[in-house]
């Protein structure tokens, strides 16, 4: 039997299925469980149904966009190698890809650590003697913060091993994941089903009011954050067999099936809260939502269970966005373009060791923040500084290298690609108070910036190069 190839020290071993999984245990994870109530607050239970609806036509745009980079670009690091090449490797494509490399300094421990307090919360629900508080002088520590912290490093050590072993980890967390939103659709579907009369489709799906567009923005936001996730096996690019047809594969249908999904999640749900007593709470406390609903349609003994399954799927998503996004700092320090001690493999199972620990330990000490404070930051950051940027790049490539070999076209180009920015725009325009995560996103940007222009004039790197840019590189 031959070994499957290596690119870069890395063994391409990850097939179809395995990516589907991996794909769908970042998507789903603990984000629709948590901020379902955040939804239902911020638009209501009868126009909350639109913003997954929407969040899911800009996810698969956006799908499509990573679908095409990823099979052109098939990588370690995902946007990384994107990035670098859509803008020229040796011009402003390591100005841009430094950019995003420094942004996830700060954005991915931010999503990993908002994974890790959904696993918080729900531990702290099935178990309240641990959501303790203990004042010590201006700050007070919190049990959640404890178990976060906790989770973060158990999934590191988890992920400290060659790929086959973590390849068996994925499987069984993700037949949690999968458990998981079948029990919340029953819980929903059987409390729903109660009902007298039964509410119909068109009672659940009002009709969005210009009144109701910033609220409608806000609640796309946190949409898209749940969906988000459908991109985690392009940072594994270098190691997928047949990455031109593995990758666009895994990517739309890790995103139709979860799509499916939550629009059935949805839909059993809403009758629920739009009628019952569980909707007259204030949705933004109602952590354990979902949970309640399950005590409502089976008994207490369901409840816990189901929460713990959520527990179970919010350690899968930590699971998955770790083992992506540690391959982004070594394949930028790989390059010459990040910090070198982070270009390392593990001597004896091949996977980026250093790079894993650091953003790690780095995940582990913002598990010290609240979730509510993460969220928005985190989707601004990405769009401004990730998504757009690889928006513009490939309609940019498009004209530019038209030559360029595609084993993956988006249909309808550049509709998607238009699409796309459209919603993401949308987000940022018409949601309310953007000029706190906006200031964050160019406060990152010109910080990377000024580092980034220090380091190249002192290796005489763009702009600052004594080599001739003449040439392509693929």
């Amino acid at each position: 039997m031959s070994h499957p190839t290596a690119h870069f020290g890395l063994t391409r071993r990850l097939g179809l299925s395995t990516a589907v999984a991996l794909n769908m245990m970042e998507m789903i994870g603990v984000g629709p469980f948590v901020t379902l109530p955040i939804i239902l607050a911020t638009a209501g239970a009868r126009f909350s149904a639109w913003a997954w609806l929407l969040g899911a036509f800009i996810a698969l745009c956006d799908g499509l966009v990573w679908a095409e980079l990823g099979a052109t670009f098939p990588d370690a690091g995902g946007s990384y190698a994107f990035l670098r090449q859509l803008y020229h490797p040796r011009r402003a494509g390591r100005w841009v890809s430094f950019l995003y490399v420094w942004q996830l300094s700060f954005s991915a421990p931010l999503s990993i650590a908002s994974g890790c307090l959904g696993v918080a919360a729900f531990t702290a629900w099935l178990w309240p003697v641990l959501g303790f508080s203990i004042p010590f002088g201006p700050i007070t520590l919190h049990g959640t913060s404890l178990i976060a912290a906790t989770a973060c490093l158990l999934v590191t050590a988890l992920l400290y091993r060659n790929l086959r072993a973590i390849t068996r980890i994925a499987w069984i967390l993700f037949f949690g994941v999968l458990v998981t939103i079948v029990g919340v659709v029953a819980s929903g579907a059987v409390v729903s089903a109660r009902l007298h009369p039964t509410p119909t489709l068109a009672s659940l799906l009002g009709w969005p009011t210009l009144a109701l567009v910033p609220a409608l923005a806000q609640a796309t936001l946190i949409a898209c954050y749940d969906y988000w996730g459908y991109y985690n096996i392009c940072f594994l690019g270098s190691e997928v067999r047949n990455p031109q047809r593995t990758i666009p594969r895994a990517i739309l249908i890790s995103l139709a099936i979860v799509a499916a999904l939550y629009l059935a999640m949805n839909f059993a749900l809403l009758p629920a809260l739009h009628s019952t007593a569980l909707a007259s709470a204030d949705p933004t406390s109602r952590i354990a939502l979902v949970a309640d609903l399950a005590r409502a349609a089976f008994g207490s003994t369901a409840a816990r269970i189901l929460a713990a399954l959520i527990l179970w799927s919010a350690f899968a998503s930590v699971f998955s966005l770790l083992l992506g996004y540690s391959r982004v700092p070594w394949a930028a320090a790989r390059d010459g373009n990040f910090f070198r001690a982070l270009d390392r493999l593990h001597p004896r199972h091949g996977f980026p060791h250093r790079s894993l620990v650091a953003l790690g330990l780095t995940a582990t000490l913002f598990c010290f923040f609240s979730l509510s404070q993460v969220i928005a930051l985190l989707v601004v950051i990405r769009i401004l500084l990730q998504f757009l940027l690889q928006h513009f790049g490939l309609l940019a490539l498009r004209r530019r290298r038209p030559e360029l070999p595609r084993p993956f076209r988006m249909p309808l180009y550049p509709l998607p690609v238009f699409a796309a920015i459209a919603g993401f725009v949308f987000i940022l325009v018409f949601r309310p108070h953007p000029l706190v995560e906006l200031a964050a996103a160019l406060a990152i940007a010109a910080s990377g910036s000024a580092i980034y222009l220090l380091s190249a004039r002192r290796h005489h790197n763009w702009p600052f190069s004594r080599r001739p840019m003449s040439g392509r590189t693929h």
